[in-house]
């Protein structure tokens, strides 16, 4: 096993690696842009090594700047968690080639899986279903609207490259094609530097279901059921479970045969996911149900703690035992689904604004815990929040028994997390698992766009939401000098009105019903007022 492992990513990926490290009494290296230091992830490592300023481009995305640091550091492997470099090609050579373990599949699997097309052949080849449509590369732009009139109408044009929904176009008419390429190319050129295109059948109403694979070096495969991840807003996944309401036990052994297929398709090593999906509209349950590849990726996924929590399993773990050679531990008869779990990303954003990103600095903290609950964060008291980089926070997951207790446990650990200083989609992940749909688990890719606004509906503001303004204000204008109280006062005086100390429920209402802020913070300026004219009308004391 190995003695030192750099993890080269941030955030609460970061965070999670490094936790698992500890548990297996590996030494960890945190790497960090300026914007970073002294994030939760670089106090956790047992070394923090800076990289770079802010954007990622000369920081977390610089190879040359990541592999230094490894060889300063003594590194023998390099964890990529999720995003930045977790696939890519150039890395996993470089971090080779520089003599590390990359923590990931072999350069061959993220090559075939990266290029869509390539991945489509190479699993059509092994048997697994795929989406209808045209996957040839090269086609000109007669080519991509013959293919799309011959694949019907809608049809979705999707870039080879990339991912995240970006470049995806549906077009509905042969009159929308000419548009649609160009914008289709113009954005897959910009994002991917790739404008090659296929032609799929669109799934409209559709159910993403993803399956865990895991491979090790010695030849086996095996899966660790599924994940439903149909809650998505514009192709981004928000609250994810593991095992898919929809599936029974036929399905999900097809779904994971088909998966496992795929893996050994690429030779793939390590943990990785095999993305399905599934008409909502033309499925019923259990056997029978056509479901089609999407794609794989060749890393950990933001999702994996819903796996985790219904198999036991620590996915980081047996990343780092197939990479260092080892054999995996369990075989697919092992593998046993207990309970249910689901996982919602904690978001800095704006529902009720178009869902925009927000920044600022956390000045108070409440983390959900409880029998069931796991929070994956990054976030402490006094980290400043950006638009560097992705606005995800955390990772609320319930666990229970059944579905339904798993769902009431997250509503309620979302009812129970605050983050004083910065907006997040707290309420809007509570209000979606609210919803009639969700409660039943009649799950699909257009449920949140469908809702709208009665899922980002911000309501009535509540009077603590105004003292905390205020008080957040008071501590922008406190001394930090040697003059004047001492630094942190309005920070601890602002966690108490907004009942981020611990204090009881009913001193909270107490104390926002007193003329909330404004009135609260008069009334006390007044009292100072009266005490010293009541000083000078005494007299000095003697």
């Amino acid at each position: 096993m190995f003695g030192t492992v750099l993890v080269a990513n941030r955030g609460e990926i970061a965070v999670r690696v490094i936790r698992t490290l500890r548990a297996m009494g590996i030494r960890s290296v945190a790497v960090h842009s300026d914007a970073d230091a002294g994030a939760l992830h670089t106090r956790l490592a047992d070394v923090a090594v800076p990289i770079g300023p802010a954007p990622a481009a000369q920081s977390y995305l610089s190879i040359e700047r990541v592999l230094d640091a490894a060889a300063r550091t003594g590194a023998q492997a390099v964890h990529p968690g999720y995003g930045f470099l977790s696939e890519n090609v150039d890395f996993a050579r470089a971090s080779a080639a520089a003599g590390l373990v990359f923590v990931g599949p072999p350069v061959d699997a993220i090559e075939a899986m990266a290029d869509k097309i390539r991945a489509k052949q190479t699993v059509s080849a092994a048997g697994v279903p795929v989406v209808p449509g045209r996957t040839e590369p090269g086609m000109t732009d007669a080519q991509v609207a013959e293919a799309a009139v011959a694949v019907g109408f809608p049809a979705l044009l999707k870039p080879s490259a990339g991912g995240g929904g970006k470049g995806m176009r549906v077009v509905r008419s042969a009159d929308e094609l000419p548009d649609a390429i160009a914008a289709a190319r113009r954005e897959a050129r910009g994002s991917f530097g790739d404008d090659t295109l296929l032609v799929e059948r669109y799934v409209g109403n559709s159910r993403h279901i993803e399956v865990q694979v895991l491979g090790d070096t010695h030849g086996a495969v095996v899966h660790l059921g599924e994940r439903e991840c149909s809650l998505q807003r514009r192709h981004q996944k928000v609250i994810e479970e593991a095992p898919s309401p929809l599936l029974d036990a036929g399905m999900r052994d097809a779904m994971g045969r088909a998966a496992v297929e795929a893996a050994r398709a690429v030779g793939y090593t390590g943990a990785g996911t095999v993305e399905f999906i599934v008409d909502a509209d033309r499925a019923g349950r259990g056997e029978g149900m056509d479901f089609f590849f999407l794609e794989m990726n060749t890393r950990l996924q933001v999702e994996h703690p819903v796996t985790e929590a219904v198999t036991g399993l620590d996915l980081v773990e047996l990343q780092l035992r197939v990479a260092a050679g080892e054999r995996l531990p369990i075989a697919q008869d092992d593998v046993v689904l207990d309970g249910h779990a689901i996982e919602a990303r904690l978001y800095a954003e704006d529902p009720a604004r178009g869902f925009l990103p927000q920044a600022g600095t956390v000045l108070g903290l409440v983390e959900a815990a409880g029998p069931g609950i796991r929070v994956d964060s990054s976030l402490a008291v006094g980290t400043v929040v950006g638009t560097d980089y992705d606005p995800m926070l955390a990772k609320v997951v319930a666990w229970a028994p059944t579905r339904e207790t798993a769902r009431a446990r997250l509503v309620a650990a979302l009812g129970h997390t605050a983050v004083l200083g910065v907006t997040t989609n707290a309420g809007f992940l509570q209000q979606l698992l609210a919803d009639p749909d969700v409660v039943a688990g009649q799950l699909d890719t257009g449920l949140i766009e469908r809702r709208g606004e009665a899922l980002t509906d911000a309501g009535p503001t509540p009077d603590e939401v105004y003292a905390a303004a205020a008080l957040a204000l008071l501590v922008e204008a406190e001394p930090t000098g040697a003059v004047g109280r001492p630094v942190g006062r309005a920070r601890r005086l602002a966690a108490r009105r907004t009942g981020l100390d611990g204090a009881p429920a009913a001193g909270r209402r107490r104390r926002a019903g007193d003329g909330a802020a404004a009135g609260t913070l008069g009334g006390g300026a007044g009292r100072g007022r009266r005490r010293r004219r009541g000083a000078r009308e005494r007299g000095p004391r003697r």
